[in-house]
């Protein structure tokens, strides 16, 4: 409930306070005066847009405060609680301030928030309907959330929206899946090809690079023998082997060892040289009866080399290396494809199982739905036909629809403004007026079928008078016994059946006009609808008739 709204520096007010009536508010004023700026700036701590524009005195900022009572909703306590929000005990204060830039900032309880944080929570305490927002009567959404307020099963609808949204997340994978399969079977085939090609060739590694140093040697086998051939001999079978040199010198140079002090470590160095020595001539021996030509096997190594080269040039890489890189990254594709059938053959299966489930609920939504049209058409009809409107009738049609967020079904309002029998959609045949009058049908309606937060309503009365007037008024009165109301009317038939009746006036001050309201006393509540229903200066009969009109 909106205790208390302070507003400073907004459009033509520079300042009011005002504390309403838990029951029903009734604002009424001149055309002009401002009513309907008290609606704007209501709106900024409910979550909408504004700008330096909005200032009374550009060298201030605005503020608007509204003060709210959470007794009795759980819901909003707990989401105080959970979002850290101190509050005093069941009372919400949301601040909004703009500033001479521009720039807005709002508060829930000093704690700053988003506009998205706002709107979705202050959506908890506020229902504000305005003169246009009878538009929202035609769209699906809105008469889909009319019957789900009436049947009371958020519970159901709640289970279902999250068997839904795990179905579709499936649904989405699946068709993810499908997608990388159907890419990936473009060219199994030619994958599978390479694979093959590759496999079958059985390559190990650094072989190529091998072989190329294989090749090297078995074509020049001849000269390699025959230049290991000279060195070895020239080592150990010549005229004079330079091992044998060595060795020779070695012992000439021992003979000398007791006359010198460095001749002993000469020898030894001599004698280190001759054993190395002798170590190479063996391996070049070693070596050279290793290496000898065969022509078989350079065949052998060059068809393995132009197979090699061959895979290299197709795959645009130039080591072994890379090739059995290239098979991996192959055969990783075609596991990922064999991995990918049994992924998707287990997403079906999950599919199916969800798709099940979300039906099982939605066919629950349905039934529950459909429980709801005789009582919402009947009621709906004796509605209407106390605000003035007794050949209108509404027909609501619930057909099957492919399940989405909010069950399987299609809902639409039918309307009859004539009893023609000849049904159409709402939003295509009902005028402004009965669009305003069936707004506030269905809210009371659902007003007592659920808990809803203060209603606020900016001229539903649009397009109508009279006795239409008078039974909307007692629609607003009866509804302001379980639910805080707040309307902003024209009509005197309506301000009669205020629980607070505030007036809406502009006052010059400091050649500024400004805007004031003031909470009326009885017998001024008497003499301002008695204006409404007669002009600036009421007659007797029309004081007569404002105070019948108030039960007075």
């Amino acid at each position: 409930m909106l205790q208390k709204l302070l507003i400073r520096n907004y459009a033509i007010i520079e300042s009011v306070d005002i504390e309403f009536s838990g029951k029903l508010n009734i604002i009424t004023g001149e055309t002009g005066a401002g009513k309907s700026i008290l609606a704007g700036a209501l709106g900024l701590i409910l979550g909408e847009r504004a700008d330096s524009s909005v200032l009374f005195n550009a060298a201030q900022k605005c503020i608007v405060e509204g003060s709210f009572s959470t007794q009795g909703r759980n819901d909003i306590q707990k989401i105080v609680r959970e979002s850290d929000l101190d509050a005093a005990e069941e009372e919400i204060v949301i601040r909004r301030e703009v500033a001479s830039t521009g720039k807005s900032r709002a508060f829930i309880n000093d704690t700053p928030v988003t506009l998205a944080q706002l709107k979705q929570f202050t959506s908890l305490l506020v229902d504000l309907h305005q003169q246009f927002d009878t538009l929202e009567l035609g769209d699906s959404d809105f008469q889909r959330e009319v019957i789900d307020a009436l049947a009371g099963h958020q519970s159901v609808l709640k289970q279902y929206q999250e068997a839904y949204t795990v179905y579709s997340a499936t649904q989405k994978a699946l068709a993810a899946a499908k997608e990388q399969q159907a890419a990936a079977n473009k060219e199994l085939d030619y994958h599978t090809f390479l694979y093959e090609e590759l496999e079958e060739a059985q390559w190990k590694a650094n072989e190529l690079e091998a072989l190329d140093a294989e090749l090297k040697i078995l074509g020049n086998a001849e000269n390699i023998k025959s230049a290991l051939g000279k060195i070895n001999y020239a080592l150990n079978e010549g005229e004079q082997p330079l091992v044998q040199q060595l060795k020779g010198l070695s012992n000439q140079l021992h003979t000398l060892h007791n006359f010198h002090t460095a001749i002993p470590a000469l020898v030894q160095r001599l004698q280190s040289a001759q054993i190395e020595l002798r170590d190479i001539a063996g391996d070049i021996e070693n070596l050279n009866n290793e290496i000898r030509f065969d022509e078989e096997r350079i065949q052998v190594v060059s068809d393995r080399l132009s197979l090699g080269y061959k895979l290299l040039k197709k795959h645009g890489v130039q080591t072994t290396g890379e090739l059995l890189d290239i098979q991996n990254s192959l055969q990783q594709q075609l596991d990922k494809i064999v991995n990918l059938d049994a992924a998707i053959a287990h997403l079906e299966k999950e599919a199916a199982i969800q798709l099940t489930q979300a039906r099982q609920l939605a066919q629950t939504l349905t039934a529950n739905r459909q429980k709801q049209v005789n009582p919402f058409e009947q009621k709906t009809g004796k509605l209407l036909t106390q605000v003035g409107m007794p050949n209108a009738r509404i027909k609501i049609a619930i057909n099957p629809a492919a399940l989405n967020i909010t069950g399987g079904d299609a809902i639409e309002f039918l309307f009859d403004a004539n009893k023609s029998n000849r049904f159409e959609p709402l939003k295509k045949v009902a005028s402004g007026g009965e669009l305003s009058r069936l707004m506030l049908c269905i809210k009371s309606l659902v007003a007592a079928s659920v808990q809803l937060p203060t209603l606020i309503f900016d001229e539903i009365d649009t397009g109508i008078s009279g006795e239409a007037a008078r039974q909307v008024g007692i629609i607003m009165k009866d509804l302001g016994q379980s639910h805080q109301v707040i309307a902003i009317t024209h009509q005197p038939q309506i301000a009669a059946k205020a629980n607070a009746h505030f007036f809406v006036y502009k006052k010059e001050k400091d050649e500024k006009i400004n805007t004031h309201i003031k909470l009326l006393s009885a017998e001024e509540r008497v003499d301002t609808i008695a204006q409404m229903l007669s002009g600036k200066k009421p007659t007797a009969s029309a004081l007569e008739n404002a105070r019948e009109m108030m039960d007075l």
